[in-house]
C-alpha cells in the first residue's frame, strides 16, 4: 500500500501493479508484511484488467455502490478475477513446492496483481499504511503451474445456532489437479472449517478429507492432503458456525457480518490451472450438501464438524 490512510472502519482499499507482458515471471513464495492489529486481512488478486486506474481505491467486494468521500470505488478486477494468494491473523510466510508456481505476465491471464487490504478500525488523522506482501519470482520456466480455487456460502446464521454453511461444486474441466495447501476464513462465529473431495462408487459417496482447521488460529496455508482431484469428482466444504447471539447473522464484508471461505491451493502439470476460480452456493437456509444437485451420501457430519 503507498501510504494510505483508512479513514473509516471497515475500509477495503485496493493497490495495483501491471506485470511486464514482455516476459513470463513465477511466483514461489509470498512474504507478508503487516499484522492483525493493522490488517484485517489481505487479499492477492491476478487480473486481466485492474479495477480502476488509480494508484488506491475503494474495492469492497460486497459493497461497490457505496460512495467513498476519499478514494473512488471499483472493484479489485475489472475482468479476469482470481486469487492467487490470501492472508489473515498474523499467518507467516509461504513457500511453495518445488517446481511450481503462480505464471503471471506475457503467457498468463493475470498482466495485474492487485492488493486488497480489508482494515477494521480507522486510523488517526496523519497516520498512514504501508503494509503489503513480498513476492518471490523467478524468470525460470516451471513444469508445474499453481492455482487457487475459492469455495464459499453466502447465507444467515439463525440467533442460538449451530449452523452448517455449505458448498460444493463437480469438476467439469479436463484437468486433474493436485491439492498442496489450503486456508480457511471466517469472522468470529467459525468453529470450523472443512474441505474434501468426494469420488463416488459401486457403493456410494466416499469422501477424502483434503484439510481442516479451527479459523481462529492464524489463517495461514496449511499443508493439504495430496490427492489427485479429477474430471467428475467434487470440491466441497463446510463452516460450522456457533452464533450465541440473539440476533441473526449474515455472510457480509464487514467484521460484524460473516464469511465461510475454503481456500485450495493447487498444481497442474504442464497446462494452465482451471478456469473455474470460485465455487458459491446460497447458504443456509437454502442450500446444504443434504438437499445439493450430486443426491450426496455418506455426509461425514461428525467428521466435519469436529477438529
Amino acid at each position: 500500500m503507498p501510504n494510505v490512510w483508512p479513514h473509516k472502519d471497515e475500509l477495503y482499499l485496493c493497490t495495483p501493479i501491471r506485470i511486464s507482458p514482455r516476459n513470463n515471471y513465477y511466483i514461489v513464495g509470498f512474504q507478508p508484511n503487516a499484522t492483525m492489529h493493522t490488517a484485517h486481512h489481505m487479499l492477492l488478486y491476478g487480473c486481466l484488467e485492474p479495477g480502476s486506474n488509480d494508484s488506491v481505491w475503494s474495492c469492497g467486494e460486497m459493497q461497490t455502490n457505496e460512495i467513498d468521500d476519499l478514494y473512488n470505488t471499483a472493484s479489485p478486477c475489472r475482468s479476469g478475477s482470481q486469487i492467487v494468494y490470501a492472508w489473515a491473523r498474523d499467518a507467516p510466510s509461504l513457500q511453495l513446492p518445488e517446481d511450481v508456481g503462480f505464471l503471471i505476465g506475457k503467457n498468463s491471464a493475470i498482466k495485474y496483481l492487485v492488493l486488497q487490504i480489508h482494515y477494521m478500525h480507522k486510523f488517526p488523522e496523519g497516520k498512514t499504511d504501508n503494509s503489503g506482501v513480498y513476492l518471490k519470482y523467478t524468470k525460470a520456466p516451471m513444469r508445474r503451474q499453481a492455482g487457487v480455487i475459492l469455495l464459499g456460502t453466502g447465507g444467515v446464521v439463525a440467533p442460538n445456532r449451530v449452523e452448517h454453511m455449505e458448498t460444493a461444486c463437480t469438476m467439469s474441466e479436463h484437468k486433474i489437479i493436485h491439492p498442496f495447501a489450503f486456508r480457511t476464513h471466517t469472522h468470529g462465529l467459525g468453529k470450523l472449517v472443512a474441505g474434501y473431495v468426494v469420488r463416488r462408487d459401486e457403493s456410494g459417496d466416499v469422501w477424502q478429507l483434503i484439510g481442516k482447521k479451527d479459523p481462529q488460529l492464524p489463517q495461514m496455508f496449511y499443508p493439504a492432503v495430496s490427492t489427485p482431484v479429477k474430471p467428475g469428482d467434487v470440491l466441497a466444504a463446510r463452516c460450522t458456525m456457533n452464533n450465541t447471539n440473539g440476533y441473526a447473522v449474515k455472510i457480509g464484508p464487514t467484521n460484524k457480518d460473516e464469511m465461510c471461505n475454503f481456500y485450495l491451493m493447487y498444481w497442474v502439470e504442464g497446462s494452465s490451472p482451471l478456469e473455474k476460480k470460485y465455487c458459491f452456493t446460497t447458504g443456509p437456509p437454502y442450500y446444504y450438501w443434504s438437499r445439493a444437485p450430486q443426491n450426496f451420501n455418506r455426509i461425514p457430519d461428525l467428521e466435519a464438524s469436529t477438529v
